[in-house]
């Protein structure tokens, strides 16, 4: 009969747990060899625990966090919940509210959708109204913040840029994340923040662009009126062997971090998009004409006011 660690699914609760249980081992200094022996386990048991292609076990987790000093309650409690939740896949999150699953709130931390990204091999969006958050320029970000919060105090919006830019940096990395992004071709048209900001944004992702080959932008034309992503845009996280893909979905009031079957569903949608979009120069060439268009626009219109002030 198959045991239970055979019919284990990698999941990202497993993957998040055995990074954290890594952490602390390595920052007190402890070799796995000596934690191997604590627990009366094999050394590779325990590399394979930390790696997450095994799930770690509840009393596992709870004898480690003696051995490495953590003893608020809380954190125990999180992290022997993830051990027991590693076989879960598939769950929704509320913004700022603990991870809701189908028996309801779980005293589970929530999973940073950012976290799963930077410890992808390759993220692949496709974006029908809205620039990837890992492509913003910085007024585009701002731009956006003002419209979606607009009471945010200027402080914490300035905050949320920041980490934003910090977070970009997974393009620059080494090895860096690669990044496939699909733009829906209405969105050269949308003027986010006024044609100044829009046009600084195209600007931005041919810059992107020119300087990392490993960052494609593809534009899905209009002419597709059948596609593989009418249902609304998502994230694939093509994840570094042996882990397979996890698919994100955005929505107002939180996320869905989907893995196995659900996850394989859209990884398909995405190269379907792919197929259907147009090549990396034409898409190249038709956001470098929305820069022109808007651009001529913008100073057509600029020259009007001026004429009519004189």
């Amino acid at each position: 009969m198959p045991t239970k660690r055979e019919h284990f699914h990698y999941s990202v609760r497993a993957q998040f747990l055995g990074e954290r249980m890594r952490m602390m081992r390595e920052d007190r200094g402890l070799t796995l060899k000596y934690i191997a022996s604590y627990l009366g386990v094999e050394f590779s048991t325990l590399a394979r625990y930390e790696r997450a292609e095994w799930p770690f076990r509840a009393d596992h987790v709870a004898a480690l966090l003696d051995v490495y000093g953590v003893f608020e309650e809380r954190e125990r409690e999180e992290l022997v919940a993830l051990a027991r939740n590693a076989w879960r896949v598939c769950h929704w999150q509320v913004a700022g509210v603990k991870d809701v699953g189908s028996a309801g709130i779980n005293e589970l931390p929530v999973i940073d959708p950012w976290w799963i990204q930077s410890r992808a091999e390759e993220v692949c969006v496709y974006a029908p109204v809205l620039v990837p958050p890992l492509v913003q320029s910085r007024d585009y970000a701002e731009a956006l913040l003002r419209f979606t919060d607009p009471h945010l105090p200027v402080t914490m919006a300035d905050q949320k840029v920041r980490r934003l830019l910090e977070r970009q940096m997974v393009l620059d990395a080494k090895p860096p994340v690669r990044l496939t992004v699909i733009l829906d071709e209405s969105m050269l048209s949308r003027r986010l923040g006024g044609a100044a900001v829009s046009v600084a944004q195209w600007e931005h992702l041919t810059r992107v662009v020119e300087s990392r080959p490993h960052v494609m932008i593809l534009v899905l034309p209009t002419v597709a009126a059948m596609h593989a992503g009418m249902e609304g845009g998502f994230t694939v996280c093509r994840m570094r062997a042996p882990f397979p893909p996890v698919a994100l979905l955005d929505q107002l009031t939180g996320n869905a971090v989907l893995e196995a079957e659900a996850a394989h569903r859209y990884d398909t949608a995405f190269d379907k998009l792919k197929d259907a979009a147009l090549s990396r120069s034409e898409s190249m060439a038709l956001i470098k004409a929305a820069i022109e268009e808007q651009g001529g626009r913008s100073e057509r219109a600029v020259a009007g006011r001026e004429a009519v002030a004189a």
